[in-house]
Protein backbone atom coordinates (compact mmCIF):
# COMPACT_ATOMS: atom_id res chain seq x y z
CA UNK A 1 0.00 0.00 0.00
CA UNK A 2 1.20 3.31 -0.86
CA UNK A 3 2.03 5.87 2.05
CA UNK A 4 0.08 8.41 3.10
CA UNK A 5 0.85 11.73 1.87
CA UNK A 6 0.52 13.61 4.93
CA UNK A 7 4.20 15.11 5.83
CA UNK A 8 5.77 13.66 2.89
CA UNK A 9 8.95 15.77 1.95
CA UNK A 10 8.97 18.37 -0.50
CA UNK A 11 11.58 17.66 -3.74
CA UNK A 12 12.31 19.89 -5.99
CA UNK A 13 14.57 20.43 -9.28
CA UNK A 14 17.11 22.95 -8.44
CA UNK A 15 17.47 26.07 -10.50
CA UNK A 16 20.79 27.25 -9.36
CA UNK A 17 23.66 25.96 -7.08
CA UNK A 18 23.33 25.15 -3.40
CA UNK A 19 24.68 22.54 -0.44
CA UNK A 20 23.45 19.78 1.05
CA UNK A 21 22.64 21.29 4.84
CA UNK A 22 23.97 17.75 6.15
CA UNK A 23 26.31 16.50 4.28
CA UNK A 24 27.29 19.95 2.86
CA UNK A 25 28.04 18.13 -0.91
CA UNK A 26 27.41 20.36 -3.48
CA UNK A 27 24.34 20.46 -5.69
CA UNK A 28 24.43 21.74 -8.90
CA UNK A 29 21.40 23.24 -10.99
CA UNK A 30 18.64 20.54 -12.16
CA UNK A 31 19.62 18.26 -9.30
CA UNK A 32 17.25 17.40 -6.87
CA UNK A 33 17.01 19.10 -3.54
CA UNK A 34 14.55 17.83 -0.57
CA UNK A 35 13.42 20.50 1.89
CA UNK A 36 12.46 19.35 5.00
CA UNK A 37 12.22 20.97 8.78
CA UNK A 38 14.04 23.91 7.05
CA UNK A 39 16.52 22.33 5.32
CA UNK A 40 17.91 21.54 1.57
CA UNK A 41 19.35 18.25 1.70
CA UNK A 42 20.69 16.09 -1.25
CA UNK A 43 18.47 12.75 -1.91
CA UNK A 44 21.32 10.62 -0.10
CA UNK A 45 20.93 12.86 3.20
CA UNK A 46 16.99 12.88 2.70
CA UNK A 47 17.05 8.78 2.50
CA UNK A 48 15.35 8.86 -1.19
CA UNK A 49 18.44 8.19 -3.06
CA UNK A 50 16.87 4.98 -3.91
CA UNK A 51 13.60 6.02 -5.75
CA UNK A 52 13.77 7.08 -9.82
CA UNK A 53 12.09 9.86 -11.06
CA UNK A 54 9.43 9.21 -13.83
CA UNK A 55 8.57 12.88 -15.47
CA UNK A 56 5.22 14.37 -15.85
CA UNK A 57 3.56 13.19 -19.13
CA UNK A 58 1.78 9.97 -19.29
CA UNK A 59 -1.21 9.97 -16.68
CA UNK A 60 -1.62 5.89 -16.80
CA UNK A 61 1.73 5.51 -15.52
CA UNK A 62 2.40 8.21 -13.08
CA UNK A 63 -0.94 7.10 -11.38
CA UNK A 64 0.03 3.15 -11.75
CA UNK A 65 3.60 4.08 -9.81
CA UNK A 66 1.78 5.80 -7.42
CA UNK A 67 -0.36 3.18 -6.80
CA UNK A 68 2.28 0.41 -6.84
CA UNK A 69 5.65 2.43 -4.90
CA UNK A 70 5.53 1.92 -1.28
CA UNK A 71 7.15 5.30 -1.05
CA UNK A 72 6.65 8.32 -3.94
CA UNK A 73 7.50 11.55 -3.77
CA UNK A 74 5.68 14.79 -5.86
CA UNK A 75 8.39 16.50 -7.73
CA UNK A 76 7.67 20.26 -8.07
CA UNK A 77 9.93 23.07 -10.09
CA UNK A 78 9.50 26.76 -9.34
CA UNK A 79 9.05 28.92 -12.32
CA UNK A 80 10.61 32.39 -11.90
CA UNK A 81 8.11 33.53 -14.85
CA UNK A 82 4.77 32.26 -13.46
CA UNK A 83 6.44 33.06 -9.87
CA UNK A 84 4.47 29.28 -9.04
CA UNK A 85 5.96 25.69 -8.25
CA UNK A 86 4.52 23.60 -11.14
CA UNK A 87 4.38 19.36 -10.91
CA UNK A 88 7.03 17.64 -12.73
CA UNK A 89 7.01 14.27 -11.75
CA UNK A 90 7.92 11.84 -9.35
CA UNK A 91 9.98 10.35 -7.34
CA UNK A 92 8.56 6.23 -7.19
CA UNK A 93 10.39 2.52 -6.44
CA UNK A 94 12.00 1.84 -9.83
CA UNK A 95 10.20 -1.26 -9.65
CA UNK A 96 6.71 -0.05 -9.35
CA UNK A 97 8.25 2.30 -12.62
CA UNK A 98 8.93 -0.76 -14.57
CA UNK A 99 5.52 -2.08 -13.63
CA UNK A 100 3.22 0.59 -14.34
CA UNK A 101 5.15 1.23 -17.57
CA UNK A 102 4.44 -2.22 -18.49
CA UNK A 103 1.04 -2.61 -17.49
CA UNK A 104 0.25 0.64 -19.74
CA UNK A 105 1.85 -0.34 -22.73
CA UNK A 106 -0.60 -3.47 -22.63
CA UNK A 107 -3.88 -1.14 -22.84
CA UNK A 108 -2.62 1.92 -24.03
CA UNK A 109 -4.78 1.09 -27.54
CA UNK A 110 -7.62 0.56 -24.96
CA UNK A 111 -6.90 3.91 -23.43
CA UNK A 112 -6.27 6.10 -26.42
CA UNK A 113 -9.87 4.35 -28.07
CA UNK A 114 -11.44 5.54 -24.86
CA UNK A 115 -9.49 9.08 -24.59
CA UNK A 116 -10.71 10.13 -28.09
CA UNK A 117 -14.45 8.42 -27.30
CA UNK A 118 -14.34 11.17 -24.15
CA UNK A 119 -12.69 14.22 -26.56
CA UNK A 120 -16.07 13.70 -28.63
CA UNK A 121 -18.45 13.67 -26.10
CA UNK A 122 -17.26 16.93 -25.05
CA UNK A 123 -16.66 18.60 -27.96
CA UNK A 124 -20.11 17.75 -28.80
CA UNK A 125 -21.57 18.84 -25.03
CA UNK A 126 -19.67 22.14 -25.93
CA UNK A 127 -21.25 22.23 -29.12
CA UNK A 128 -24.82 22.28 -27.52
CA UNK A 129 -23.91 24.14 -24.84
CA UNK A 130 -22.70 27.31 -26.96
CA UNK A 131 -26.15 26.87 -28.85
CA UNK A 132 -28.19 26.76 -25.61
CA UNK A 133 -25.85 29.86 -24.57
CA UNK A 134 -27.18 31.55 -27.92
CA UNK A 135 -30.65 30.83 -26.49
CA UNK A 136 -30.72 32.19 -23.48
CA UNK A 137 -28.76 35.75 -24.56
CA UNK A 138 -31.59 35.76 -27.47
CA UNK A 139 -34.24 35.97 -24.70
CA UNK A 140 -32.29 38.88 -23.06
CA UNK A 141 -32.08 40.33 -26.15
CA UNK A 142 -34.45 39.29 -28.65
CA UNK A 143 -33.23 42.30 -31.21
CA UNK A 144 -29.89 40.87 -31.22
CA UNK A 145 -28.88 39.87 -34.85
CA UNK A 146 -28.87 35.97 -35.17
CA UNK A 147 -25.00 36.24 -36.24
CA UNK A 148 -23.95 38.44 -33.73
CA UNK A 149 -25.72 36.05 -30.78
CA UNK A 150 -23.61 32.88 -32.13
CA UNK A 151 -20.54 34.77 -32.79
CA UNK A 152 -21.01 36.29 -28.86
CA UNK A 153 -21.73 32.98 -27.63
CA UNK A 154 -18.73 30.79 -29.21
CA UNK A 155 -16.28 33.34 -27.97
CA UNK A 156 -17.80 33.96 -24.33
CA UNK A 157 -17.60 30.25 -24.21
CA UNK A 158 -14.48 29.02 -26.08
CA UNK A 159 -12.93 26.81 -23.66
CA UNK A 160 -10.06 27.09 -21.27
CA UNK A 161 -10.60 31.06 -21.89
CA UNK A 162 -11.14 31.83 -18.54
CA UNK A 163 -13.98 34.01 -20.63
CA UNK A 164 -17.20 34.91 -18.70
CA UNK A 165 -19.37 32.01 -20.98
CA UNK A 166 -16.78 29.85 -18.60
CA UNK A 167 -17.81 30.99 -15.53
CA UNK A 168 -20.37 29.21 -13.17
CA UNK A 169 -22.49 31.77 -13.27
CA UNK A 170 -22.83 31.89 -17.07
CA UNK A 171 -23.41 27.90 -16.70
CA UNK A 172 -26.19 29.40 -15.02
CA UNK A 173 -27.08 31.26 -17.93
CA UNK A 174 -26.99 33.92 -14.69
CA UNK A 175 -28.45 37.47 -16.73
CA UNK A 176 -26.03 39.75 -15.74
CA UNK A 177 -22.83 36.64 -16.80
CA UNK A 178 -24.81 37.06 -20.72
CA UNK A 179 -24.84 40.88 -20.34
CA UNK A 180 -21.41 41.39 -19.65
CA UNK A 181 -20.27 38.65 -22.84
CA UNK A 182 -23.09 41.22 -24.78
CA UNK A 183 -20.66 43.91 -23.90
CA UNK A 184 -17.81 42.85 -24.43
CA UNK A 185 -18.83 41.80 -27.88
CA UNK A 186 -20.39 45.02 -28.75
CA UNK A 187 -17.15 46.84 -27.52
CA UNK A 188 -14.80 45.21 -29.89
CA UNK A 189 -17.32 44.67 -32.84
CA UNK A 190 -19.99 47.88 -32.74
CA UNK A 191 -17.37 50.84 -31.63
CA UNK A 192 -13.94 52.21 -32.56
CA UNK A 193 -12.71 51.12 -28.70
CA UNK A 194 -10.12 49.15 -30.35
CA UNK A 195 -8.63 52.50 -31.97
CA UNK A 196 -9.12 54.44 -29.04
CA UNK A 197 -7.30 52.03 -27.18
CA UNK A 198 -4.36 51.91 -29.06
CA UNK A 199 -4.58 55.52 -29.45
CA UNK A 200 -4.72 56.39 -25.78
CA UNK A 201 -3.31 53.83 -23.91
CA UNK A 202 -5.45 54.20 -21.81
CA UNK A 203 -8.24 51.25 -21.10
CA UNK A 204 -10.43 53.58 -19.30
CA UNK A 205 -10.59 56.78 -20.95
CA UNK A 206 -11.25 54.10 -24.12
CA UNK A 207 -14.29 52.87 -22.72
CA UNK A 208 -15.76 55.13 -21.25
CA UNK A 209 -15.76 56.96 -24.62
CA UNK A 210 -17.57 54.29 -26.27
CA UNK A 211 -20.10 53.65 -23.20
CA UNK A 212 -22.80 55.59 -25.13
CA UNK A 213 -22.83 53.97 -28.17
CA UNK A 214 -22.40 50.33 -25.96
CA UNK A 215 -25.89 51.46 -24.75
CA UNK A 216 -27.79 52.43 -27.68
CA UNK A 217 -26.64 49.04 -29.25
CA UNK A 218 -27.78 47.24 -26.18
CA UNK A 219 -31.22 48.92 -26.15
CA UNK A 220 -31.57 48.41 -29.45
CA UNK A 221 -30.81 44.70 -28.51
CA UNK A 222 -33.07 44.40 -25.79
CA UNK A 223 -35.98 45.71 -27.79
CA UNK A 224 -37.37 44.94 -30.65
CA UNK A 225 -37.45 48.38 -32.12
CA UNK A 226 -35.07 47.65 -35.19
CA UNK A 227 -35.21 43.94 -37.44
CA UNK A 228 -32.06 41.78 -37.22
CA UNK A 229 -31.47 42.72 -40.81
CA UNK A 230 -31.29 46.19 -40.27
CA UNK A 231 -29.32 45.90 -37.20
CA UNK A 232 -26.71 44.05 -39.80
CA UNK A 233 -26.99 46.62 -42.31
CA UNK A 234 -25.50 49.17 -39.75
CA UNK A 235 -22.80 47.11 -38.38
Amino acid sequence: MPSPEVNKPAVYILRRQTQCGRCKRELWQKEFVCLTAGDALCLECAGLAHLEYLPAGDTAVTRRATKYSGLHVVVMKKSAARKRSERQGILAEPEAIRRAESESAVDAEKRAEQQAKAAKRREKEDHAYVAVFAEALLKQFPGCPLKDAHEIAAHACQKYSGRVGRSAAARQFDPTAIRLAVIAYVRHTYTKYDRLLARHGDRHLARSEVQGRIEQVLTRWEGLSQSREQEEEQR
